[in-house]
């Protein structure tokens, strides 16, 4: 089957067979397509889509690409959630522990930061001593014996999809909302999952600006997933501003234990990890109905359960055993901490969450290539949230930086980045909508 009659029948509008889509698949692997049929492929479904079958085939195809796993030796059911991604954005770190907690097991595959948003896996890599890219043998004794594992991508996981991606990067065609569907889904269904949430973000800290545009990857995601075999359904959540009061890698590690030990109430990271752990026991079986995923998820957070399960796999994985308890004395710190003081009195009425995130790259704390590395300690903590009143003087936040002339540039993005106006704004919703297959 000729590459270029492959490419030709898409560019023309054509929809593509299993048979067409399996040996474009199997030419990514193989090098059987050159990197700019590849290109032209994905400029073909860049402007033409794929139709659901084919969007399924393709996911389908990738995920078959490499190493797909077997949980089905585990007593209780397997399940996952993932998130297109945001600022503040460390709901992970709550989640699978809790969802665990709960009776479920949680093989959670996570990636770096890509961009403005921050990545799960960067923000573990800032807890000394943890493997986040264990052989398959402790992955597969850690998710058993503790009910859960954050970690990275093996190579042979999908690795269509990671040469399709890198060539979407450098063309111009990363948007293509099919294009993503089979990226995300491929390695979900290749971690051999049995349900998915999503948690689709949409605001000007995400990659979709609106609702709209947020919904409409929501439901491609969804029909596919679900037309691949995996029952999912995906949240819509707000990211007009930051989810959690803290936006940095070893800063979101710390903000996540004081959530889970009780010590700290970031109301709107609470609600969304309810509402995805509800969605979870809901698909595994765990809850019969959402009342009582609810108050199951809720008694997991509040009883420290969740907590010690969070603990467990941090000893599990290599890091420290008493790091809960000590788990400001191994984080790494900023040598420079400045306040972001208001110069208004007012009510913050706005925040610009995507340029909060990119002050954070620009502190250190993101990539702008893929082999850079990164500044674990550096970000924002006490971010305020939408609706709080200050005056002028009060603080907006604290600058985490590496040196005063970072501090300074930070801060100046912060102070851009808040609206403060005299009237009180409404309290923003932050789960906007809940989407399911058609």
């Amino acid at each position: 089957m000729f590459p270029q009659e492959i490419i030709r029948k898409k560019r023309d509008g054509g929809n593509l067979n299993r048979e067409e889509i399996a040996a474009f698949v199997d030419g990514l692997v193989s090098g059987g397509f050159s990197e700019g049929q590849v290109a032209a492929f994905a400029m073909a479904v860049f402007f033409n889509g794929l139709a659901r079958d084919e969007a399924v085939a393709l996911t389908l195809a990738m995920r078959d690409s490499g190493t797909v796993l077997d949980w089905t030796d585990l007593p209780g059911p397997v399940t996952d959630k993932h998130s297109t991604g945001g600022v503040g954005d460390n709901v992970s770190l709550l989640l699978a522990p809790l969802v665990a907690a709960c009776g479920a097991y949680v093989p959670m595959i996570s990636g770096r930061g890509l961009g403005h948003t921050g990545g799960t896996l960067d923000k573990m890599d800032a807890i000394p001593g943890y493997t986040s890219a264990p052989d398959n043998l402790r992955f597969r004794k850690v998710v058993r014996e503790v009910g859960c594992a954050i970690i990275g991508q093996t190579e042979n996981l999908a690795p269509a999809d990671k040469r399709l991606y890198a060539i979407r990067d450098v063309t111009a065609t990363v948007e293509s909302v099919p294009l993503i569907t089979g990226s995300i889904l491929s390695k979900k269904l290749a971690a051999g999952l049995k349900s998915l949430v999503l948690d689709v973000k949409a605001g000007n800290g995400s990659f979709m600006a609106t609702t709209k545009h947020a919904a409409t990857l929501a439901q491609s995601l969804v029909e596919v997933a679900n037309g691949a075999g995996l029952p999912t359904t995906a949240l819509i959540t707000d990211m007009n501003q930051p989810l959690a009061s803290a936006a940095g890698n070893a800063l979101e590690v710390v903000n996540a234990v004081e959530v889970l030990t009780g010590k700290r109430r970031d109301t709107r990271l609470i609600e969304v990890t309810i509402a995805l752990a509800s969605e979870m026991l809901l698909a595994a079986g765990i809850a019969s109905t959402f009342a009582q995923a609810e108050r199951t998820a809720t008694a997991a957070l509040e009883s420290g359960r969740a907590a010690e399960t969070f603990a467990h796999m941090i000893a599990a994985l290599g890091g420290p055993t008493d790091f809960l308890a000590r788990y400001q004395s191994y984080l790494p710190i900023a040598p420079v901490i400045r306040e972001v003081k208001a110069v208004r009195s007012g009510f913050v009425t706005s925040i610009q969450s995507r340029d909060i995130g990119l002050a954070g790259v620009g502190l250190g704390g993101g990539r702008t290539k893929p082999e850079q590395k990164i500044d674990h300690a550096v970000g924002f903590s006490e971010l305020l949230p939408i609706g709080a009143e200050v005056r002028v003087g009060d603080r907006l936040a604290l600058v985490h930086a590496r040196s005063e002339d970072g501090a300074e540039v930070a801060e100046r993005a912060v102070l851009d980045a808040y609206g403060i106006g005299e009237a009180r704004p409404r309290t923003p919703k932050v789960i906007l909508r809940r989407v399911t297959a058609v």
